[in-house]
C-alpha cells in the first residue's frame, strides 16, 4: 500500500474548516483545472452513507469514481467504493495549530490494480499527479476558507445564467463554497431544485425565477467561436441583445439590485498600440456592433435604478474551455509560433480572476458600467507564443501567416486573432481588486499544473508531502 499525506496552515478554526468542506460546489472547486474531471454528484452536504461520484480520465479512458463518505471525530474520510484504484480510503483531518488556526491534513492510503506490476509501472506517476493535485487543492482551500471567514453580511441570493459553461460553472461553485445560494436559469427543462427555466429567444421567464434574487450574472449567449456566416452573425446579435433586454427588464420588475453582464474587449475593435480602458469609445467592427448592442440591451435595468455592470472579458484561460484548447494541440507539436508576425496586443485573463473579478463587482456597489476583466499585463501575440511553448517545454517556431488564418476563419480572423487590443482593467484596480495570476507564465502554469523552473510548484503553498 502507498501512503501520501499533504498537511497546510489554514487560518480559520478546524470548526469553520469542517463547515466550508461540507458546502455545496466544493468538490468542483477543488478539482485541479488541467485534470479531465466530471463531478457528476458531490456528497454535499456530507452526511454518513452520501456519495460522491466523478468522470476521471484515465489514458484515453473515462471511468466512472464512487466514494462513500464516512465521517470521523476529526474530519472525514472517503471511501472508493468503484473507481480506478484496487483499494483508496482518502483522510480528511481538521487540527487546532495551537494559534487559533488549523492544520488541514489529507492523508491518502491507496492500492492500484495489477498488484507489484501495476506499482512498478505506474506507482511514481500516480504519485507525481496526486502531489500536483493535493498541492493545488491546498492552496486553493487556504485562500477559500479565508475568504468565507472574512465575509460579512447575510448570504447572498444569486441567479446566473450560462452555469453550465466554463465561467459559469466555475462562478456557480465559487459562490455556492463562499455559502451564497445559487439559482441557475437555464433554457432546458430544470433538474435540480436549484434550477428555474428561461427562454431568450420566445422572451419568457418563470415569473418566480427571480423570487428573493439579490443579483444576476448573466453569461448565456450563442458561441463566436464558429464560421460566421450571415445566419451566424445574426444569432450571435441577437442571442445577446434579446436575452439581456429580457433579464434587464425581469430585473426592474423584480426589484433585484445588482445586473451584472457579461461583455467583452471587441468594443474597442483593433486599436492597435494605444492603450485603452472602460473610458474609450467603441472601435469598428462587428464585434464592437455586436458589445454596443449587448451593453444598450441592459438599459431597463440602469433606468430602474439596478446597479449595472458589464464585465468586459478577454481572452480567458483555462484548459477546460475557451481559446487556450485550442491553442495547446499545435502548440505541443512545435506548431505554436506567432499568428501573422506576432506584434499584435492580446488582452488576456486567468479564469480564477474573471470568478474573482464578478464576485468582486457583486460585492463593490461602487463598481457600475463597463468592467475591463483581463491581467493588468497584456502581451503581444508572440510573447504568448513564447511563453506557452516555454511552459510546454515546446519549440514555438512554426508561424500562421495571416493568410492562412484568414483562409481557415474568414473574417472571425480579423476580428479575434489578427486585431490588437492593450487593456488596461482600471476600474478593477481602482475598486481595490488584487489579481491572484496577473502574470501570463504564472497563469498558464496554474491552470495546466506545469511547475515553474526549478521544479519548484507554482502554487506556493506550504504543503509537506512524504510517502510511505
Amino acid at each position: 500500500m502507498a501512503t501520501l499525506t499533504f498537511r497546510t496552515r489554514v487560518a480559520a478554526s478546524p470548526e469553520a474548516l469542517r463547515a466550508w468542506h461540507a458546502r455545496p460546489g466544493v468538490l468542483t472547486l477543488l478539482t485541479p483545472p488541467w485534470e479531465r474531471v466530471e463531478v457528476e454528484r458531490e456528497a454535499a452536504p456530507l452526511e454518513p452513507g452520501s456519495q460522491a461520484s466523478l468522470r476521471i480520465a484515465v489514458g484515453p479512458l473515462r471511468v466512472r469514481w464512487v466514494s462513500t463518505h464516512e465521517p470521523t471525530p476529526e474530519g472525514f474520510r472517503d471511501v472508493q467504493v468503484k473507481g480506478p484504484f484496487r483499494s483508496w480510503v482518502h483522510e480528511h483531518r481538521f487540527l487546532p495549530d495551537g494559534e487559533g488556526g488549523a492544520w488541514l491534513e489529507d492523508r491518502l492510503d491507496y492500492r492500484l490494480p495489477g498488484g507489484a506490476l501495476g506499482s512498478l509501472l505506474a506507482g511514481r506517476a500516480v504519485r507525481r499527479r496526486l502531489a500536483r493535485a493535493f498541492r493545488h487543492r491546498h492552496a486553493l482551500t487556504a485562500h477559500a476558507v479565508a475568504m468565507a471567514t472574512q465575509r460579512q453580511g447575510l448570504p447572498r441570493r444569486i441567479a446566473i445564467t450560462g452555469s453550465h459553461g466554463l465561467v459559469g460553472s466555475a462562478l456557480a461553485s465559487h459562490l455556492a463554497a463562499q455559502g451564497d445560494r445559487v439559482v441557475r436559469l437555464v433554457r432546458g427543462e430544470p433538474q435540480g431544485p436549484d434550477e428555474r427555466r428561461w427562454d431568450p429567444h420566445g422572451a419568457s421567464l418563470d415569473p418566480f425565477a427571480l423570487a428573493g434574487v439579490d443579483a444576476i450574472v448573466h453569461l448565456a449567449g450563442e458561441s463566436i467561436s464558429r464560421r460566421w456566416t450571415k445566419a451566424r452573425r445574426g444569432e450571435i446579435m441577437s442571442s445577446r441583445a434579446e436575452g439581456t433586454r429580457l433579464l434587464a427588464q425581469a430585473a426592474a420588475a423584480a426589484g433585484v439590485r445588482t445586473f451584472v453582464c457579461a461583455s467583452a474587449v471587441g468594443w474597442y475593435g483593433d486599436s492597435g498600440e494605444r492603450e485603452v480602458d472602460e473610458g474609450d469609445p467603441r472601435g469598428r467592427g462587428y464585434l464592437a456592433d455586436v458589445v454596443e448592442a449587448w451593453e444598450g440591451a441592459t438599459r431597463p435595468a440602469a433606468d430602474a435604478g439596478v446597479r449595472v455592470v458589464s464585465a468586459r472579458f478577454g481572452i480567458i484561460l483555462s484548459p477546460r474551455g475557451g481559446a487556450l484548447p485550442r491553442m495547446l494541440l499545435p502548440a505541443r507539436l512545435g506548431a505554436g509560433g506567432p499568428i501573422a508576425g506576432g506584434r499584435q496586443w492580446w488582452s488576456w485573463v486567468d479564469l480564477d480572476d474573471v470568478v474573482g473579478a464578478l464576485d468582486h463587482s457583486l460585492s463593490h456597489d461602487d463598481v457600475k458600467g463597463p468592467m475591463l476583466v483581463v491581467s493588468p499585463h497584456p502581451v503581444r501575440n508572440d510573447e504568448f507564443a513564447r511563453v506557452l511553448g516555454r511552459v510546454l517545454r515546446r519549440p514555438s517556431f512554426v508561424p500562421l501567416p495571416a493568410f492562412a488564418a484568414r483562409l481557415a476563419l474568414g473574417e472571425m480572423a480579423d476580428e479575434l486573432l489578427l486585431s490588437s487590443c492593450r487593456a488596461r482593467p482600471a476600474k478593477l484596480l481602482a475598486s481595490g481588486y488584487r489579481f491572484a495570476h496577473p502574470d501570463l507564465e504564472g497563469s498558464l502554469r496554474h491552470q495546466l499544473g506545469r511547475p515553474a523552473a526549478g521544479g519548484r510548484d507554482v502554487s506556493g503553498d506550504s504543503n509537506t508531502a512524504r510517502r510511505i
